[in-house]
């Protein structure tokens, strides 16, 4: 296939329409439509997310303030059903926050993405203009976070049988990742349903596998890095707080969460990236060609 012609901004040669631009002048991409490299990819990610700082502060704040206030309602109904019994409540809040931080990262993940690829077309996304973005894909997005989940859930299970199993298993799940990284992006950008997004994923990043792999496992490390300071705080406002229950439940969720939020916003601007980055490579998505004009 051809790239597009230049008439309304130039798409390359995937599937998707060339996008309307939106009135008024139109904003220069925050990141250069291009081929990236693997150092590129771990720092724009925070250049993109700079340029709509508000946005996602206002999202990621949201989601997590939201979620947290979930967590303590319900750690609390089932608190009060075991009438206060310490393993009911611990319990309680342990499903809770994993439920929540489910519902949070697929929320983030397509809002995210959603704000991403309107930045690469020239288009600064609100809040609700990503929320609506990824509502409208909302059947592909559940179902591509619930494999997501139960490919991680799989692959980690099985490497946890035996201990030296482990960092294989990681690796195994860092290449599993790898595959379908872009799964979310194309899904948004293209209006593909899940079974399209996953075999298109699997195309776009055919030569990319372990490059990707390593920039997951790399993440994974800056994420657990980040994680240190957020899981110090509680303790450190523990000492003012003292140690009652439902202050260390309520600084314990609020921690956790915020590392998910974070690291989720980063993730998913990273996959963002690759998806211009390998259309680039693999469709020409940076060439221009002008349009015949008499």
């Amino acid at each position: 296939m051809r790239p597009a012609l230049d008439t309304v901004g130039a798409v390359g040669a995937g599937v998707d329409p060339a996008p309307v631009p939106a009135p008024g002048p139109v904003v220069p991409p925050t990141v250069p439509i291009r081929p990236l490299r693997f150092r590129e990819l771990l720092d724009e990610p925070f250049a993109l997310i700079q340029a709509h700082i508000r946005a996602f502060a206002v999202l990621g704040g949201g989601a997590l303030v939201i979620a947290v206030l979930v967590v303590l309602g319900l750690t609390g109904l089932v608190s009060h059903l075991t009438d206060g019994s310490d393993a009911g409540t611990a319990w309680g809040a342990v499903l809770a926050t994993a439920v929540c931080m489910w519902v949070v990262r697929l929320v983030l993940r397509g809002s995210t993405v959603a704000i991403a690829l309107a930045d690469f077309h020239g288009v600064r996304f609100g809040v609700l203009d990503g929320l609506r973005a990824a509502a409208r894909q909302a059947t592909a997005l559940v179902l591509a976070q619930i494999m997501f989940t139960l490919t991680g859930i799989g692959v980690l299970l099985l490497g946890s049988i035996l201990v030296i199993t482990y960092p294989l298993a990681l690796i195994w799940l860092s290449n599993v990742r790898a595959r379908r990284f872009v799964t979310e992006p194309v899904i948004i950008a293209e209006h593909a349903g899940f079974r399209v997004g996953v075999a298109r994923s699997k195309m776009l990043m055919d030569g990319a596998v372990w490059s990707t792999a390593g920039l997951w496992l790399t993440q994974r490390l800056i994420f657990a890095v980040l994680a240190v300071p957020a899981f110090g705080i509680p303790f450190f406002l523990s000492d003012f707080s003292g140690t009652h229950r439902w202050a260390i439940i309520t600084l314990l969720v609020g921690g956790f969460l915020l590392v998910v939020t974070v690291s989720e916003i980063v993730e998913a601007t990273s996959r963002a990236l690759s998806y211009i980055s390998r259309r680039c490579v693999r469709e020409g998505m940076d060439i221009r060609i002008p349009s015949e004009r008499r």
